[in-house]
């Protein structure tokens, strides 16, 4: 016990294994859930560290094995509703095993990504899960040469350092177009956001622009900007636009964060949705079905993408586990609603 005043210092195996009454070998099995330590001494053990506070020292785990229980998962941000599930999905499977997440951020800037990558690397983790399939090449070459298994996420349109899970952000804006152009929508318009440093977003745009000119339409007009998503950016966006293009039939956005915001400047503007003017988004986000329409949009499939992610890094460390690359592909459909 310690009392007010002492020096503090650092609890170790030996504390644990003295208070459990077991030797430190037993104690570091315990705690380590080694299969032949009997349940009643790994409770002892347990409980022991639990009343204690005992956190064992990752670094000398590392040592020994080469490697942290630690899963590094890099995505561009946690302001965006996006990528919340993304990391639903990773923890909920992890959470059966002894590995856990911890992330770094990107906002989207390929050199930062280096740096977070750089430092989840030192620590040697168990596995690595990169939103995107764009990276600087300082990036490609650690991660071509790291022995830590890395899987991708969010994309499969391009070239994978090893596995990956996604979709294909181009097909899914051809869709949508197909979709939009079914409906009769020929004046079209294209609202982006984090662009063009989003190449998810800017693949979506590729398709959009390809399905419509399938169906011999042209897209008249696209606002592109660099901040980040919000309600208040697509209100103003979708006001800019009609501003030039009175005639406007359709608007498609790069997320439903910017959709949500050209519906609240039709309701504000006296503006039908759909019969004056349609729109759609992209990623079904739940923040929408408080909305009095039933918004146009396609489901990413965020969670099942990170829980899939976290299932390969899972089967990569077991022992005797295949090291063959994957490429994961889901087929999300739009969902049309009552917007378009």
């Amino acid at each position: 016990m310690r009392y007010a005043g002492d020096m503090k210092r650092n609890l170790t195996l030996k504390d644990v294994a003295h208070a459990a009454n077991v030797s430190e070998m037993t104690a570091s099995r315990a705690l380590r859930n080694v299969a032949d330590v009997s349940e009643a001494t790994r409770k002892k053990v347990t409980d022991a560290a639990a009343e204690l506070g005992y956190v064992p020292n990752q670094i000398a785990g590392a040592l020994a094995s080469n490697k942290v229980n630690l899963v590094g998962v890099v995505i561009p941000s946690v302001k965006s509703y996006v990528f919340s599930e993304v990391l639903d999905g990773i923890s909920s499977t992890l959470k059966q095993s002894q590995l856990r997440p911890v992330f770094g951020l990107t906002d989207y800037d390929l050199d930062q990504e280096a740096e977070v990558i750089r430092d989840m690397l030192a620590w040697r983790p168990a596995g690595l899960i990169v939103a995107g399939l764009e990276h600087s090449p300082a990036t490609r070459k650690m991660l071509h040469a790291t022995d830590t298994p890395v899987v991708e996420i969010m994309d499969v349109d391009g070239d994978a350092i090893d596995c990956c899970v996604g979709i294909s952000h181009f097909q899914a804006g051809y869709d949508m177009a197909l979709a939009i152009a079914e409906k009769g929508h020929r004046i079209v318009g294209f609202l982006g956001t984090k662009m063009p440093l989003d190449f998810r977003a800017t693949k979506r745009l590729d398709g959009f622009t390809a399905g419509l000119k399938s169906k011999g339409i042209e897209l008249i007009d696209q606002e592109l900007y660099s901040s980040g998503s919000t309600v208040r950016k697509g209100k103003e966006s979708t006001a800019a636009m009609l501003g030039r293009h009175p005639n406007l039939d359709c608007i498609y956005c790069s997320t439903d964060v910017i959709a949500i915001g050209a519906v609240m400047h039709c309701m504000a503007a006296n503006i039908s949705i759909p019969d004056q003017l349609a729109i759609a988004g992209f990623n079904a986000l739940s923040m929408a079905e408080g909305l009095p329409i039933d918004l146009a949009t396609t489901d990413s499939l965020r969670f099942d993408i990170g829980k899939t992610a976290a299932e390969i890094i899972l089967q990569r460390n077991q022992p005797s586990a295949s090291q063959n690359s994957k490429r994961i592909t889901f087929t999300p459909a739009v969902k049309q609603g009552n917007s378009i």
